[in-house]
């Protein structure tokens, strides 16, 4: 009895062992798959965790560029607006060059100048007379290559004389004024090839258009030097403006100015102590739009004829109101080269202008009053040596400087010998557009 009943509690121990044990082996199951499902949820945290965090990466630049390039004042926002803006600037600039059109050109000009005048002329060797003239017809044309390079036509007809009685035969064909290619690079450097106005006096580089008189080049002293029409002649000159100081110089062809077939060589220094005169051509007055104090050095040799060379001043001075008064003077000396007779190797003279306009307006225009004097002498001719004598008396009404003036002129000339006096007055009109 007592071995059963220690059989029957061993079986009981060992029943409730192994009872024991399958709980602890099912609670150790249990614990184990409750940790790996745990550590599948960590897992799967940490995943998104840095799943967020590579996002967040990735947005941050694109946030800072954002940030930075709506920062104002911000160096890092003007880069980064820089950055951004440097594709489509590039862009608009490579379109902008593909349709950029070259830089406009100045207009081309067309203009027409017109002198008549009727004239009563009594002379001591024939019979006084009377004369309705075109003095002059011109026609002006100016264009561009470039900014820089320019060219200059203009034409008048050959109307056989200045001031005086028509030549016997006069006709109006036209004739080549100036043809002229400018290079003007800048006020200090200007070349101009073709025909046109050599370096010379004031009276010559002004021409009967820009003249403060209406009997121009009839006093044995303006405008002597050697010239195909008109005072043009062919080549090519330099001329540069140095603040107050002018300066040109030039070479032209003698063959078709003289005969002699060696250059003549041309220069003029001009010094303007007041207001300035811009260009090449110039102006006997401006009519109370400029101060000028002027004096002008210019002389022409050719080896195989001579020298001509002449000084010339000018000063005008605004007169309150609108007016004007004006002093102009030259004197010339033609020594084997021009001159007005060519009968005479030597030629020399001057002469004083004076003017006054005056302020008050009458009608759509001023009045003015003028006074000239001339002396000349002719030495070593043919004939005997004589002197000339001119006065000159203009009453001028201008309108529009001298784009529209009229000019009542009376001119008296008078010689010691050779040549017969003359006298004549009348009325000038001149039209500019």
């Amino acid at each position: 009895m007592a071995c059963h009943r220690h059989r029957s509690n061993h079986a009981a121990y060992e029943w409730r062992l192994g009872l024991a044990v399958a709980l602890l082996a099912a609670l150790a199951g249990w614990t184990g798959a409750g940790a790996l499902h745990a550590q599948d949820d960590v897992d799967a945290g940490e995943v998104e965790i840095m799943e967020a965090e590579a996002r967040e990466a990735a947005e941050a630049p694109a946030v800072e560029t954002r940030a930075a390039a709506a920062a104002p004042g911000s160096a890092a926002g003007g880069e980064a607006r820089a950055a951004a803006a440097a594709p489509a600037a590039a862009a608009q600039d490579v379109e902008a060059a593909a349709v950029q059109e070259p830089e406009p050109l100045p207009p081309i000009s067309v203009g027409g100048g017109l002198q008549s005048s009727f004239l009563h002329h009594r002379s001591n060797d024939a019979d006084a007379s009377d004369h309705l003239r075109v003095n002059s017809l011109r026609l002006y044309l100016n264009g561009a290559a470039t900014n820089n390079i320019k060219f200059m036509v203009n034409t008048d007809i050959d109307y056989g004389g200045s001031l005086g009685a028509p030549n016997v035969g006069q006709n109006t064909r036209f004739k080549i004024l100036d043809a002229v290619a400018q290079f003007e690079m800048s006020d200090t450097f200007n070349v101009w090839v073709g025909r046109f106005l050599p370096p010379s006096d004031r009276a010559n580089l002004y021409g009967p258009f820009y003249a403060h008189h209406w009997g121009v080049y009839a006093d044995g002293v303006q405008d002597g030097y050697p010239f195909i029409f008109q005072g043009r002649a062919n080549g090519a000159a330099y001329w540069g403006q140095f603040d107050k100081v002018k300066l040109s110089a030039g070479a032209f062809d003698g063959h078709s100015t003289t005969g002699v077939s060696s250059l003549i060589g041309a220069g003029r220094v001009q010094v303007n102590f007041w207001d300035q005169e811009p260009g090449y051509y110039l102006n006997s007055t401006y009519y109370g739009e400029k101060n000028i104090l002027a004096i002008g050095l210019a002389g022409q040799t050719q080896a195989e004829s001579g020298n001509a060379y002449s000084a010339d001043f000018l000063m005008e001075r605004k007169v309150p109101g609108g007016g004007a008064v004006t002093l102009e003077a030259e004197w010339a000396r033609y020594d084997g080269l021009g001159g007005y007779d060519p009968r005479y190797v030597m030629n020399d003279g001057g002469y004083l202008l004076g003017a006054y306009l005056f302020p008050k307006r009458v009608g759509p225009g001023q009045f003015e009053i003028l006074g000239k004097y001339a002396r000349a002498r002719f030495r070593e001719g043919v004939t005997a040596d004589y002197n000339q004598k001119t006065t000159e008396v203009d009453l001028n009404y201008i309108i529009r400087q001298f784009n529209a003036r009229v000019m009542i002129f009376f001119k008296d000339t008078s010689y010691t010998a050779v040549q017969t006096d003359d006298f004549q007055v009348g009325v000038g009109l001149q039209i500019q557009m």
